[in-house]
């Protein structure tokens, strides 16, 4: 395929895209100390509206949820107000947003969450270090969470879509990916129940199915997308048979009548990829990360589509292109990322990236 192909409408669910492009989901730790989305943050993303569907930075669900300082939340009426600008300067400018969902489970420091514990599936502490406003610390050990805890939770995701979708939100994503909450589940070396959380991939897929579903009960699963990461060696989550895994995850859920499904392609893994392709019958996004050495945006995203994809996701070239839809389509320039400006700050790094000329 050519790029033009990129810049073809698409409907998923029920909303109709206006190109193929989609920004991916970035934390950029810029909210109030509350959780609440700024002024700021909602022109980072109205920016960005070339993207037909844009995905907003992963937002706690709870207290307990997170893991960074300075990360918004979806838990509360007065976050979900602060996130009403958002979807209106993203809906004005004529592209789709969606609100990814997010909970770290046994990632991130206990004064993250107000001194409170850390929840997973089993008590078993992730590796390396946690990032703090007083500096770098070890992953705590977390408590194992009960029955009653995990459906608890469950619920809890089911609430933060019902305030994501009443703020204007074009639908909600979970964060299934990257070593957090559900991927934890996921992981041999993560989650060693016994019960029916644990063992079989039929019940380590459990927690992201039935959230997936409750998800869908409150919204509606044509507002609903699950983020996955095949295949993915992150803060410690050994899958371990991991197309066994995602077989019985995507056979449970492809049915639900979802959004779409974001897939983040681990590096050298397209095959794996185009096998579980297989497995899903709906609207595909994909995070292509094919090579160790990534080739330029107007190369990605046709190859991407020439895979199988509906739908392309992209981060860091987002992040520091506002304009990637205009680059994308004249074969570049591009602008390359600050990563000393990541996460927190000021505007610097966020709001002051230069457009193309003209």
């Amino acid at each position: 395929m050519t790029t033009e192909s990129a810049f073809s409408p698409l409907t998923i669910g029920r909303t109709h895209l206006r190109n193929r492009l989609v920004m991916s989901a970035m934390t950029r730790s810029r909210a109030t100390g509350d959780g609440r989305a700024t002024a700021d943050i909602a022109e980072y993303y109205r920016q960005r509206t070339g993207a037909g569907l844009l995905v907003t930075e992963t937002t706690q669900i709870s207290t307990r949820a997170r893991s960074y300082p300075t990360t918004p939340g979806i838990h509360s009426t007065e976050q979900a107000a602060s996130w009403e600008r958002v979807a209106e300067v993203v809906h004005d400018a004529g592209s789709a947003v969606y609100l990814q969902l997010f909970h770290g489970g046994r990632v991130g420091d206990d004064s993250m969450r107000g001194g409170l514990a850390a929840h997973a599936p089993s008590a078993v502490a992730a590796p390396g270090k946690s990032f703090t406003p007083a500096g770098l610390v070890d992953h705590p050990v977390p408590t194992a969470m009960t029955d009653a805890e995990i459906r608890a939770t469950i619920r809890e995701f089911a609430g933060a879509a019902r305030l994501a979708v009443g703020a204007g939100f074009d639908g909600v994503q979970l964060h299934g990916a990257n070593g957090y909450l559900p991927h934890q589940f996921l992981g041999r070396s993560s989650n060693l129940r016994t019960d029916d959380w644990g063992g079989s991939a039929a019940n380590r897929v459990r927690f992201t199915v039935e959230t997936i579903r409750a998800m869908a009960d409150a919204v509606g699963p044509d507002r609903v997308s699950l983020r996955i990461s095949p295949a993915a060696d992150v803060l410690g989550v050994d899958e371990e048979g991991t197309e066994e895994l995602y077989g019985e995850m995507l056979s449970a859920v492809d049915g639900v009548g979802l959004a779409f499904l974001d897939v983040v392609e681990a590096v050298g893994q397209r095959e794996l990829t185009q096998r579980l392709r297989k497995s899903w019958s709906g609207v595909l996004a994909l995070n292509p990360h094919r090579d160790a050495e990534p080739a330029p945006p107007h190369e990605v995203v046709p190859d991407a589509l020439d895979s199988g994809a509906d739908l392309v996701v992209l981060g860091k070239p987002w992040l520091a292109n506002p304009d990637l839809d205009r680059r994308i389509a004249s074969g570049g320039p591009y602008n390359e990322p600050d990563h000393t400006t990541f996460y927190g700050g000021t505007a610097a790094g966020f709001l002051d990236y230069p457009a193309l000329a003209g």
